[in-house]
């Protein structure tokens, strides 16, 4: 598998974005924005999602798949979705560290500070920091 093929076949971009999600990288801008392809990508590695199309970083369901899987890609969503609550409870829950990413609005949040705080005390500077 070249990644001239990889530009060009949609079932070998799949494929090869499900073994290699890096893959995505030398994908055309087409299958960049294929929804089907991008969620294979960052189902297997959440950083993928910093290959996808402006679109589908907006995509809520592929942006939850790629925190799911990595929490730091949370910093390749879409402003609005790294104002999502729920999107950002499901990366600081796992990684305290991710809330640099989230908006100032959700940094801020006392609910969501709280979430990431049993993993780490820099969540509670940065609370104290922003009041």
């Amino acid at each position: 598998m070249t990644t001239q093929n990889l530009t060009t076949d949609k079932i070998e971009a799949l494929e090869a974005v499900t073994k290699q999600p890096f893959l995505l990288t030398f994908a055309s801008k087409e299958l960049k924005a294929d929804r089907e392809i991008v969620l294979a990508a960052v189902t297997q590695d959440g950083l993928a999602l910093r290959f996808a199309n402006d679109e589908l970083c907006n995509d809520r369901e592929i942006a939850l798949a790629a925190v799911t899987n990595l929490p730091k890609a949370l910093k390749y969503a879409s402003a609005e979705l790294r104002n999502d609550r729920d999107v950002v409870i499901v990366a600081v829950s796992q990684d305290d560290r991710t809330l640099v990413y989230a908006s100032e609005e959700l940094q801020a949040d006392r609910k969501i500070v709280l979430i990431a705080t049993p993993q780490n005390a820099r969540a509670i500077m940065l609370e104290r920091a922003s009041s």
